[in-house]
């Protein structure tokens, strides 16, 4: 019978090896798994042309209840330089869901001098690009109160249930906004 201080000096020794061995190969896992971030933020900003900026920013605003941040201009050598317009200077509105220096921002312009040609937004297959904006919500039935009190309605039988294997007691609905752009709300009623 060994004495009880070796069975604690043997349980103690053990139980650090185990410990440094699942430390060391949790450490290896994720130096091979993770790889050196590369982007400077975690999140993708994007611009809509729009025909009419008073319009889209009412609805983005008011409707869908984005915060508008400063906005900025581009110049005719800016937005030549870098291929953005032909020589043409223009002002990017951004908005955000939340003022905060993570955001996601989505920057409005407007050219009236050389309107842009419409895309089909019949549907998201209509045409290629970029064809909706998702907005998670904490509760739908408020941001389709918050739609409605500016004359904005749900498209086809909106709010839906996500069907089976999507998390439970989530909905989809789909607004436009005034250039026919697909604006999908994804959250729980209340």
């Amino acid at each position: 019978m060994k004495n009880s201080s070796f069975v604690n000096r043997e349980l103690i020794y053990t139980t650090l090896i185990v410990l440094v061995v699942s430390g060391l190969a949790a450490w290896a896992a994720n130096s091979k798994t993770v790889p050196e971030a590369e982007f400077a933020k975690s999140t993708v900003d994007f611009g809509i042309v729009v025909s009419d900026l008073d319009k889209s920013l009412n609805f983005y605003k008011n409707a869908l209840g984005l915060k508008e941040r400063e906005p900025f201009e581009v110049t005719p050598e800016m937005g030549g330089d870098s291929g953005l317009s032909d020589n043409l200077a223009f002002k990017v509105y951004p908005l955000v869901l939340e003022n905060d220096s993570t955001a996601t921002n989505v920057k409005l312009m407007q050219f009236k001098d050389a309107p842009g040609k419409k895309v089909d937004n019949s549907f998201i297959h209509s045409s290629l690009g970029v064809s909706y904006l998702t907005i998670y919500v904490k509760d739908t039935t408020a941001a389709l109160e918050r739609a409605k009190a500016y004359g904005v309605k749900p498209i086809a039988k909106g709010p839906i249930s996500l069907p089976e294997g999507f998390p439970k007691g989530i909905y989809l609905t789909l607004l436009r906004d005034p250039d026919g752009n697909l604006i999908e709300l994804v959250g729980p009623k209340k």
